[in-house]
């Protein structure tokens, strides 16, 4: 099922435990991000377990959102720019049951000034030899990863493993040259494509543009878009 407004506009949205504002699109089957514009950031959790999410991507400036629920999807790629550009002030992200396969995975998870809680159980990339100590150090706001506090010890560790003299040390070097076969991102990756319609594509002029344009910018509801977009797949211009 497409993560569509309508879905959205339907999804229950309460005060969870901690008092959050939390958002619930749980077990829809979403195949990809999207839409997400239509909450208005009005968010503080968003809860998208038991899903079919293949990215971690297409966000829109969401600086509300401080917890973000994914566990069980199907996640191997994180837009780089996610936590620098998109979600700036997220603190906690669950991750559990997904396939991030490689360490270097993680790379849209660094920028982020105020990630703190960070679940990453049952994902290939927790049997690769350094995971603890090397998340530890990619990502030095965390202060809990998988349900256990980063302790003093494990961050001199790390660093004395990861930290060179001028830089990241050949270590640290080669895990983030390693590339997963799924972990290139292309920008707008994860957003379904339209189905295959019988109707031939059409050619559209300057004008049909214009009226299409003309159209959308008159429609105020949800039934509306609705029904411009059974239109246009039809072949019919408005």
């Amino acid at each position: 099922m497409k993560l569509t407004p309508d879905l959205i506009a339907r999804a229950p949205c309460y005060l969870n435990a901690l008092q959050d504002r939390e958002l619930d699109l749980r077990s829809h089957k979403i195949p990809a991000i999207e839409n997400l514009g239509v909450t208005k950031d009005l968010n503080d959790s968003l809860d998208l377990t038991d899903n079919d999410i293949r990215a971690l991507a297409n966000f829109p400036v969401l600086h509300r959102l401080k917890t973000l629920l994914l566990s069980n999807n199907r996640i191997s790629k994180i837009d780089p720019e996610l936590l620098t550009n998109y979600l700036p002030n997220l603190t906690t992200l669950v991750l559990t049951n997904n396939a991030l396969a490689e360490l270097s995975d993680l790379q849209g998870l660094a920028g982020g000034k105020f990630l703190e809680h960070l679940v990453l159980l049952d994902n290939p990339l927790t049997k690769k030899k350094y995971y603890r100590l090397y998340v530890i150090w990619k990502l030095p706001t965390v202060r809990v990863l998988d349900f256990t506090k980063v302790a003093r010890k494990e961050r001199q560790e790390a660093k004395k493993l990861f930290d060179g003299k001028a830089g990241p040390s050949a270590l640290a070097e080669s895990i983030a040259a390693t590339k997963s076969t799924t972990s290139t991102f292309e920008p707008g990756e994860g957003v379904p494509l339209p189905l295959k319609s019988s109707v031939p594509t059409l050619t559209m002029s300057k004008e049909d543009q214009d009226k299409i344009k003309a159209a959308l910018a008159k429609a105020t509801t949800l039934d509306e878009i609705s029904r411009l977009e059974r239109a246009l797949k039809e072949g019919k211009i408005p």
